[in-house]
């Protein structure tokens, strides 16, 4: 499942279709663009302009005016598993996406927009799996967990008696994190992913959220969660980039989650 910086990037490239004027959508894919009807969204958006492109956690969406220059629909895009967003400007230059990686399949464009200059931004998403709906309903996400505030971020996690990966991990209390990027952050705040919540310190806290920020940050730069330092030890036989102890496994909070046996202890 892409995370926040998988999408953060997602959505650099949609903005790149900002300010562009909208003269076709193909929105045939009743899976994906339920609960529309086919022709639902292009009847929607058709003549309207693309104004914004913003980010909540996974989600991710555009802003519309219509023809009129009135506010229009947003448009919500969800990656799923394994979308992703390309945009093709009208010479032909394409953003979005690994350029030694195959374009896929026809049958893989899910949702395209078509503009009037003739570039298009198509979600493509070979399972199926991603989402494309007007005025999605975002109000079940806490704050984006890129922005988040110190104290904002200490009352929200403390909350209940959980295991602190399981408040990571619940989108309503924080929107945007996933396994991976969890498992890294509390490997660098050396924090053990079972402990729970109500037993951190405040210093426990900040230092998490000062090594989720340096987390979230490197993953954009880098191109998403996978790069992380400890992310290529979660396996077995694996040992902790930092001190070379092992790698130690469980369940928590439903997911499978590594950390350090010695600094994580």
């Amino acid at each position: 499942m892409p995370e926040l910086p998988e999408v953060e990037n997602a959505r650099i490239v949609l903005a790149g279709a900002v300010g562009q004027t909208i003269t076709g959508v193909d929105d045939r894919d009743d899976w994906v663009c339920r609960p529309h009807h086919p022709g639902d969204i292009a009847a929607a958006l058709t003549g309207g302009r693309l104004t914004a492109a913003h980010r909540i956690g996974k989600s991710m969406g555009c802003d519309t005016e219509t023809p009129d220059g009135d506010a229009g629909p947003a448009l919500g895009i969800h990656l799923g598993m394994g979308g992703r967003i390309v945009v093709t400007r009208s010479g032909g230059e394409q953003l979005g996406g690994d350029p030694d990686r195959q374009p896929g399949r026809a049958e893989w464009n899910r949702f395209t927009l078509t503009f009037d200059d003739g570039g298009h931004c198509r979600l493509l998403d070979k399972r199926r799996l991603g989402r494309v709906r007007l005025d999605p309903d975002l109000s079940g996400l806490g704050p984006d967990a890129q922005d988040v505030p110190p104290a904002v971020f200490r009352e929200r996690l403390r909350r209940g008696r959980s295991a602190v990966k399981a408040r990571l991990l619940d989108q309503s209390v924080l929107a945007g994190i996933g396994n991976l990027l969890a498992d890294e952050a509390l490997w660098q705040a050396r924090i053990r992913p079972s402990a729970r919540v109500q037993d951190l310190s405040r210093t426990d806290l900040d230092r998490l959220r000062r090594n989720l920020d340096r987390a979230l940050e490197r993953a954009v730069a880098r191109g998403g969660v996978h790069t992380g330092e400890v992310i290529e030890h979660r396996r077995p036989g694996g040992h902790c980039p930092r001190c070379g102890a092992e790698m130690a496994h469980s369940t928590v909070g439903g997911r499978s989650t590594w950390w350090c046996s010695r600094e994580q202890a």
